[in-house]
């Protein structure tokens, strides 16, 4: 008994040592490893710092105001914006609190603030309408509460694998972030804040580069940032917490009418590889396919100039890999043409 009692003391000593090294290293990794430098400028607004990156120069043609998802930042929108930024000007940002941008002091932020923060960065960038609004996944309702505010300056919609209003009433997912995933993100929090997971990576991971096509140094940007504090994981679950809202204001806005819009649509997220995986949790990976076009129609419905593309790629790779980026920007620039040629008659 005595030499069992012996075991389970060395066992927790050893436990508490390197949990007491894991935290020296973690603080060390805090203290002395440089802070991520972001790509783009930092452009104060209303005392909030928004980072903002800003390709190519203003030409005949609509401005182009990519919008990222929700787990989205400038750097996956990195081909997008290379496509289009020699025939236009192209302004691609994080939102409050997100990835490079501060977050500001406001207690509540309402679906309308997102909206009303970049119209009012436009006017420090010095940007003018007539704008084309390019959102990806959750960017789609940002955009359509952009163009209710400000109808006038939108002469264009581009929903790539949009997000819809009423996602969460009909496919099998109910929330941006499940509860189990919500909990590994607060764990993740605070091993990020105590410099563990940075060190972490530091020393043990050898994960080769898995940027989806994107330049390594765009992979490595989110990496570092990701490992460098808590942040980026209490920012996923600020943005899990808006989410409902945001999609209910998008659905209270109004249809587009005439305006020209576009609704990129990728299918490999139920491709056969995932079937297995979806039919495991009670979904039916076909049904979930068929909602999801449906709503994707219904997005392309919402004006009478509406054109629906379906894409063989994943909902992160329909942005992320170039030769799907490159086909998106044929169809943005050949809509873009086609708004110039109408103002001109």
């Amino acid at each position: 008994m005595k030499s069992i009692l012996r075991i389970f003391k060395f066992l927790g000593k050893l436990i508490l040592g390197i949990l007491i090294l894991f935290l020296f290293l973690g603080m060390c990794y805090r203290l002395f490893s440089s802070k991520p430098v972001p790509p783009g400028q930092l452009v104060n607004v209303n005392g909030t710092n928004i980072h903002v990156r800003i390709d190519g120069n203003k030409k005949s043609l609509p401005t182009v105001i990519i919008e990222a998802g929700a787990h989205g930042n400038t750097d996956m929108l990195h081909w997008i914006a290379e496509g289009l930024k020699d025939k236009t000007r192209v302004i691609r940002y994080d939102r409050d609190g997100k990835w490079y941008s501060e977050s500001s002091n406001s207690n509540h932020r309402s679906p309308e603030f997102y909206a009303e923060q970049l119209h009012e960065l436009l006017k420090k960038t010095g940007d003018k309408p007539p704008y084309i609004l390019v959102g990806h996944s959750m960017g789609g309702p940002y955009n359509r509460i952009f163009r209710d505010l400000y109808p006038n300056e939108v002469k264009g919609i581009v929903f790539i694998d949009s997000s819809h209003p009423e996602q969460w009433n009909r496919l099998a997912q109910k929330e941006l972030v499940p509860k189990g995933q919500a909990k590994l993100f607060k764990i993740g929090s605070i091993l990020a804040d105590l410099g563990i997971l940075g060190i972490y990576n530091k020393i043990f991971s050898k994960e080769p580069y898995q940027g989806d096509d994107l330049p390594k140094e765009a992979y490595s940007r989110s990496q570092s940032l990701t490992y460098n504090s808590g942040d980026v994981f209490k920012m996923f679950l600020r943005e899990n917490e808006l989410t409902n809202d945001v999609l209910k204001r998008a659905g209270e806005a109004k249809k587009l009418d005439s305006l020209p819009v576009l609704v990129f649509t990728a299918t490999e997220q139920y491709k056969e590889s995932q079937k297995e995986k979806y039919r495991k949790a009670g979904i039916d990976p076909e049904k979930e396919l068929q909602l999801w076009f449906g709503m994707q129609k219904e997005l392309k419905e919402l004006s009478s100039q509406g054109k629906q593309i379906i894409m063989n790629a994943s909902h992160s790779s329909i942005i992320t890999k170039k030769v799907n980026a490159d086909k998106i920007n044929k169809e943005i620039l050949l809509l873009s043409e086609n708004i110039e040629k109408k103002k001109q008659n």
